[in-house]
Protein backbone atom coordinates (compact mmCIF):
# COMPACT_ATOMS: atom_id res chain seq x y z
CA UNK A 1 0.00 0.00 0.00
CA UNK A 2 2.99 2.36 0.86
CA UNK A 3 4.43 1.25 -2.82
CA UNK A 4 1.22 2.43 -4.18
CA UNK A 5 0.55 5.88 -2.05
CA UNK A 6 4.51 7.07 -2.79
CA UNK A 7 3.72 5.89 -6.89
CA UNK A 8 0.24 7.90 -6.96
CA UNK A 9 2.30 11.27 -4.85
CA UNK A 10 5.24 10.80 -7.14
CA UNK A 11 2.54 11.11 -10.54
CA UNK A 12 0.61 14.09 -8.67
CA UNK A 13 3.68 16.04 -8.71
CA UNK A 14 5.30 15.24 -12.01
CA UNK A 15 1.36 16.69 -13.04
CA UNK A 16 1.91 19.71 -10.81
CA UNK A 17 5.07 20.89 -12.34
CA UNK A 18 3.96 20.19 -15.76
CA UNK A 19 0.53 21.79 -14.90
CA UNK A 20 2.77 24.65 -13.99
CA UNK A 21 5.10 24.68 -16.69
CA UNK A 22 2.10 24.99 -18.90
CA UNK A 23 0.65 28.08 -16.89
CA UNK A 24 4.15 29.95 -17.59
CA UNK A 25 3.92 29.46 -21.31
CA UNK A 26 0.96 31.82 -22.86
CA UNK A 27 0.69 29.35 -26.57
CA UNK A 28 -0.62 31.61 -29.82
CA UNK A 29 -2.79 28.99 -31.22
CA UNK A 30 -2.45 32.30 -34.27
CA UNK A 31 1.49 31.13 -34.64
CA UNK A 32 1.60 27.52 -33.47
CA UNK A 33 1.03 25.27 -36.39
CA UNK A 34 0.57 22.56 -33.40
CA UNK A 35 -1.37 24.76 -31.08
CA UNK A 36 -1.31 22.05 -28.69
CA UNK A 37 0.92 21.75 -25.66
CA UNK A 38 2.12 18.39 -24.71
CA UNK A 39 2.31 16.84 -21.18
CA UNK A 40 5.95 17.06 -20.33
CA UNK A 41 6.13 13.79 -18.45
CA UNK A 42 4.68 12.10 -21.37
CA UNK A 43 6.79 14.13 -23.89
CA UNK A 44 10.21 12.89 -21.57
CA UNK A 45 8.67 9.30 -21.36
CA UNK A 46 8.02 8.75 -25.23
CA UNK A 47 11.33 10.54 -25.93
CA UNK A 48 13.01 7.78 -23.76
CA UNK A 49 11.05 4.85 -25.44
CA UNK A 50 12.50 5.99 -28.47
CA UNK A 51 15.60 6.11 -27.74
CA UNK A 52 15.60 2.82 -26.11
CA UNK A 53 14.18 1.43 -29.55
CA UNK A 54 17.40 2.84 -31.34
CA UNK A 55 20.30 0.02 -31.74
CA UNK A 56 23.48 0.43 -30.70
CA UNK A 57 24.75 0.01 -34.31
CA UNK A 58 22.46 2.39 -35.60
CA UNK A 59 23.47 5.43 -33.08
CA UNK A 60 27.24 4.58 -34.21
CA UNK A 61 26.07 5.25 -37.65
CA UNK A 62 24.24 8.54 -36.13
CA UNK A 63 27.26 9.72 -34.06
CA UNK A 64 29.94 8.61 -35.54
CA UNK A 65 31.66 10.27 -38.91
CA UNK A 66 31.02 8.26 -42.08
CA UNK A 67 34.80 6.61 -43.33
CA UNK A 68 36.34 5.94 -46.80
CA UNK A 69 35.49 2.85 -47.94
CA UNK A 70 37.78 0.91 -49.96
CA UNK A 71 37.02 1.98 -53.67
CA UNK A 72 35.53 5.39 -52.96
CA UNK A 73 37.25 7.98 -54.69
CA UNK A 74 38.82 10.36 -52.02
CA UNK A 75 39.36 13.95 -51.86
CA UNK A 76 43.19 13.25 -53.20
CA UNK A 77 44.61 10.59 -55.32
CA UNK A 78 46.70 8.58 -53.03
CA UNK A 79 49.22 5.62 -53.75
CA UNK A 80 46.61 3.89 -52.15
CA UNK A 81 43.64 4.17 -54.29
CA UNK A 82 45.46 4.34 -57.34
CA UNK A 83 46.73 0.85 -57.07
CA UNK A 84 43.01 -0.23 -56.00
CA UNK A 85 41.72 1.21 -59.52
CA UNK A 86 42.01 -1.05 -62.67
CA UNK A 87 43.58 -0.07 -66.09
CA UNK A 88 40.75 2.16 -67.88
CA UNK A 89 39.97 0.99 -71.16
CA UNK A 90 39.25 4.67 -72.88
CA UNK A 91 39.04 6.68 -76.07
CA UNK A 92 41.80 8.69 -77.62
CA UNK A 93 41.34 11.42 -75.80
CA UNK A 94 42.38 9.80 -72.14
CA UNK A 95 45.44 8.17 -74.63
CA UNK A 96 46.19 11.25 -75.34
CA UNK A 97 46.06 12.61 -71.85
CA UNK A 98 48.17 9.74 -70.54
CA UNK A 99 50.92 10.20 -73.21
CA UNK A 100 51.48 13.86 -71.92
CA UNK A 101 51.72 12.31 -68.29
CA UNK A 102 53.78 9.57 -69.55
CA UNK A 103 56.38 11.29 -71.49
CA UNK A 104 56.78 14.91 -69.79
CA UNK A 105 56.55 13.35 -65.86
CA UNK A 106 56.79 9.56 -65.82
CA UNK A 107 59.74 10.26 -62.95
CA UNK A 108 57.65 12.53 -60.87
CA UNK A 109 56.03 11.76 -57.84
CA UNK A 110 52.35 11.29 -57.86
CA UNK A 111 51.36 15.05 -57.15
CA UNK A 112 54.06 16.23 -60.18
CA UNK A 113 51.96 14.03 -62.77
CA UNK A 114 48.30 15.31 -61.33
CA UNK A 115 49.93 18.56 -61.95
CA UNK A 116 50.86 18.00 -65.65
CA UNK A 117 47.58 16.91 -66.47
CA UNK A 118 45.98 19.65 -64.81
CA UNK A 119 47.64 21.64 -66.87
CA UNK A 120 46.43 20.23 -69.95
CA UNK A 121 42.93 20.02 -68.82
CA UNK A 122 43.22 24.02 -68.17
CA UNK A 123 44.54 24.48 -71.45
CA UNK A 124 41.20 22.52 -72.61
CA UNK A 125 39.31 25.12 -70.91
CA UNK A 126 40.98 28.14 -72.33
CA UNK A 127 39.50 29.45 -75.33
CA UNK A 128 42.91 30.60 -76.02
CA UNK A 129 43.90 26.91 -76.94
CA UNK A 130 42.57 23.72 -78.77
CA UNK A 131 38.82 22.42 -77.51
CA UNK A 132 40.38 18.94 -77.17
CA UNK A 133 43.17 17.16 -75.32
CA UNK A 134 44.71 15.55 -78.24
CA UNK A 135 44.38 18.98 -80.13
CA UNK A 136 45.99 20.56 -77.04
CA UNK A 137 48.77 17.88 -76.68
CA UNK A 138 49.64 17.82 -80.19
CA UNK A 139 49.36 21.75 -80.40
CA UNK A 140 52.16 23.75 -82.51
CA UNK A 141 52.71 27.44 -82.44
CA UNK A 142 55.05 28.66 -85.04
CA UNK A 143 56.34 25.58 -85.74
CA UNK A 144 57.12 25.14 -82.11
CA UNK A 145 55.56 22.10 -80.12
CA UNK A 146 53.95 23.08 -76.95
CA UNK A 147 54.56 19.77 -75.54
CA UNK A 148 58.00 18.81 -76.67
CA UNK A 149 57.55 14.91 -76.64
CA UNK A 150 55.54 15.39 -79.67
CA UNK A 151 58.42 16.50 -81.97
CA UNK A 152 61.44 15.79 -80.24
CA UNK A 153 62.38 12.90 -82.64
CA UNK A 154 62.13 10.46 -80.16
CA UNK A 155 59.79 7.40 -80.39
CA UNK A 156 56.29 7.85 -77.96
CA UNK A 157 55.97 4.20 -77.60
CA UNK A 158 56.25 3.08 -73.77
CA UNK A 159 58.95 1.50 -72.69
CA UNK A 160 57.80 1.43 -69.24
CA UNK A 161 54.84 -0.52 -69.49
CA UNK A 162 53.86 0.27 -65.60
CA UNK A 163 54.79 3.55 -65.61
CA UNK A 164 52.13 4.09 -68.29
CA UNK A 165 49.21 2.21 -67.01
CA UNK A 166 50.02 4.40 -63.72
CA UNK A 167 49.82 7.81 -66.55
CA UNK A 168 46.56 5.83 -67.84
CA UNK A 169 45.09 5.71 -64.39
CA UNK A 170 45.67 9.43 -63.48
CA UNK A 171 44.24 10.67 -66.65
CA UNK A 172 41.07 8.40 -65.88
CA UNK A 173 40.64 9.89 -62.69
CA UNK A 174 41.31 13.60 -63.83
CA UNK A 175 38.59 13.47 -66.77
CA UNK A 176 36.13 11.96 -64.22
CA UNK A 177 36.63 15.30 -62.66
CA UNK A 178 38.66 14.79 -59.90
CA UNK A 179 40.04 18.40 -57.92
CA UNK A 180 42.60 20.14 -59.99
CA UNK A 181 43.77 21.52 -56.56
CA UNK A 182 47.60 21.58 -57.14
CA UNK A 183 48.76 24.22 -60.07
CA UNK A 184 45.82 26.86 -59.36
CA UNK A 185 44.83 26.93 -62.76
CA UNK A 186 48.16 27.04 -64.83
CA UNK A 187 48.20 26.32 -68.24
CA UNK A 188 52.31 26.52 -68.11
CA UNK A 189 55.35 24.57 -67.03
CA UNK A 190 59.09 24.57 -67.34
CA UNK A 191 61.66 22.34 -65.67
CA UNK A 192 63.12 23.92 -62.90
CA UNK A 193 67.03 24.14 -64.84
CA UNK A 194 65.84 26.21 -68.06
CA UNK A 195 64.02 29.86 -67.95
CA UNK A 196 62.46 30.83 -70.97
CA UNK A 197 61.34 34.34 -72.01
CA UNK A 198 57.74 34.18 -71.22
CA UNK A 199 58.05 32.57 -67.57
CA UNK A 200 59.31 36.47 -66.86
CA UNK A 201 56.25 37.85 -67.59
CA UNK A 202 53.90 35.13 -66.26
CA UNK A 203 52.62 34.30 -62.92
CA UNK A 204 54.39 31.20 -61.24
CA UNK A 205 51.38 29.23 -59.01
CA UNK A 206 53.09 26.01 -58.50
CA UNK A 207 56.91 24.71 -57.81
CA UNK A 208 56.28 20.84 -57.64
CA UNK A 209 59.31 18.18 -58.13
CA UNK A 210 60.97 19.09 -61.22
CA UNK A 211 58.32 21.36 -62.94
CA UNK A 212 57.72 25.17 -61.84
CA UNK A 213 54.02 26.02 -63.31
CA UNK A 214 52.94 28.94 -64.41
CA UNK A 215 49.34 31.18 -65.82
CA UNK A 216 48.79 33.96 -67.76
CA UNK A 217 48.59 37.71 -65.46
CA UNK A 218 44.89 37.97 -64.57
CA UNK A 219 44.11 41.03 -67.00
CA UNK A 220 41.39 43.60 -64.97
CA UNK A 221 39.91 46.20 -66.64
CA UNK A 222 40.85 49.97 -65.65
CA UNK A 223 38.96 52.86 -65.37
Amino acid sequence: MSVLKSWTGGLIVLLALAGGLRAEVTVSQSNDPAAVQPDLASLLGRERSGLDAVSAARMTQILVAPQSRPGQTPNKITEAWLDSQPVPQGDAQLNCLASAIYHEARGESLDGQQAVAEVVLNRVDDASFPKTICGVVSQRVSGSCQFSFTCDGRSDGYADRDAFERAEKIARAMLDGFPRGLTDGATYFHTRWIRPGWSRRFERTADIGAHLFYRKPIVTAMN
